[in-house]
Order: structure tokens, then C-alpha cells, then sequence
């Protein structure tokens, strides 16, 4: 596996992106693994071309998951619009101008063209829990990315950080940690045990 750091990533993808319209960069990780951080830190670094574009918008609406039986499941693949979410990473590839959902986290649903990728975006950093999966239909992503890179995090500090983050979310410290082991980490394991290799790791304690 190729280990990286933030500042040749940011080489390696400048190289990349010469002489293209536009790439696809995959910014895969666990929930509380420092993915939108790494990635708007990578979109400054290189410059007003390149954009975030989050995965959170494709969310399934908490109506639509409790008709499913999946609310308790919330952020686990299946509770997200896979489909579609392929679908615009393809559009991506075809369309100078790209409209895409966003996620507010204090409604707690899902902002319909709450984003927009510009003609002028040459660099798209796509970030998200799932980009690796190797099931379908989240597999079909893995011939459309130009880069994938994946953060490490210790199991154990991720737990501890996935804690913290639901306390802050306004969550008794007993259910934090009943959200954090009970569901995010369960994820985590999925995702580790069912993704493709990235083309890069960039590990963080």
C-alpha cells in the first residue's frame, strides 16, 4: 500500500490534473476520520479550480428510512441513494456544470442542488464513507475515479472521536457511545473488510 502525506498528494494530483479537463479525485475514510478536512485542505492548496464535493447530500430522507426500518442504521451504506449518487460522479464526467444535494446537519435532511460543481472546476475531490465499496452499486464507482485515496485512523481513536462527536451533537454521554460502537463502528468494519485497495493511505492518529 502506498502511504502518502497530505503535501505530496497535493504534488501528485497537480501532475495529474495537466494538460485534463477534469479529474476525479475519491477522498475515502470512516465517519470522524478527517475526510472534509483533508479534502478542503487539498481544494486551498490547489487552488480555485478544484472543489469538495461531499457524499452526505444522497442521504435517504429519515421518512423514507423509517418506512425501511433503517433510521437505527442511519449512515450505513444502505441508508444512502446509491444509485443516484453514481449517476452524478458519471454526469461529472460528461457536463461542464453539475448541480449536487448537500446535508444540513442541524435539520437533519438533505438540500436538493444545495451545491454546484462550476465549468471551471478541473479538479473535483470527491469525499465520502463508501467510495471504495466493492459491492454493488457502489462499485460501479471505481472506474470513474482518476485517484483514490483513503485515511487510516486507529479503531480505537476513531471510537473515541465518533463519541466525542455525538456528545457535541447534543447526545448523553451513554447514547454517544451507544451511536458511536453500535453503529458507526459497525461501518467501519464493513468498510474495512469490503472496499478496494486506494491508490494511496494517508494514516492519522
Amino acid at each position: 500500500m502506498n502511504k502518502i502525506t497530505p503535501g505530496t498528494l497535493v504534488q501528485k494530483i497537480k501532475a495529474l490534473a495537466a494538460g485534463q479537463d477534469r479529474i476525479l479525485i475519491a477522498i475515502a475514510g470512516p465517519p470522524g476520520s478527517g475526510k472534509s478536512t483533508l479534502a478542503e485542505g487539498l481544494a486551498q492548496r490547489l487552488g480555485p479550480t478544484a472543489a469538495v464535493m461531499p457524499m452526505d447530500g444522497f442521504h435517504l430522507d429519515n421518512n423514507v428510512l423509517h418506512e425501511m426500518n433503517l433510521f437505527h442504521r442511519k449512515g450505513a451504506p444502505e441508508t444512502f441513494d446509491a444509485n443516484s449518487f453514481v449517476a452524478l460522479i458519471q454526469r461529472l464526467r460528461q457536463e461542464h456544470e453539475v448541480p449536487y444535494p448537500t446535508f444540513d446537519r442541524t435539520a437533519d435532511k438533505t438540500v436538493p442542488n444545495g451545491g454546484r460543481i462550476e465549468d471551471s472546476t478541473r479538479i473535483v475531490l470527491i469525499e465520502g464513507n463508501y467510495l471504495l465499496l466493492n459491492s454493488a452499486p457502489w462499485s460501479a464507482l471505481a472506474d470513474l475515479f482518476d485517484m483514490t485515496v483513503r485515511l487510516v485512523v486507529d479503531h480505537d481513536a476513531l471510537a473515541a472521536r465518533l463519541i466525542a462527536r455525538w456528545i457535541e451533537h447534543g447526545l448523553p454521554p451513554e447514547q454517544a457511545r451507544d451511536r458511536a460502537l453500535g453503529n458507526d463502528m459497525v461501518n467501519v468494519r464493513y468498510v474495512d473488510e469490503h472496499s478496494f485497495d486506494p491508490d494511496y493511505e494517508i494514516h492519522s492518529n
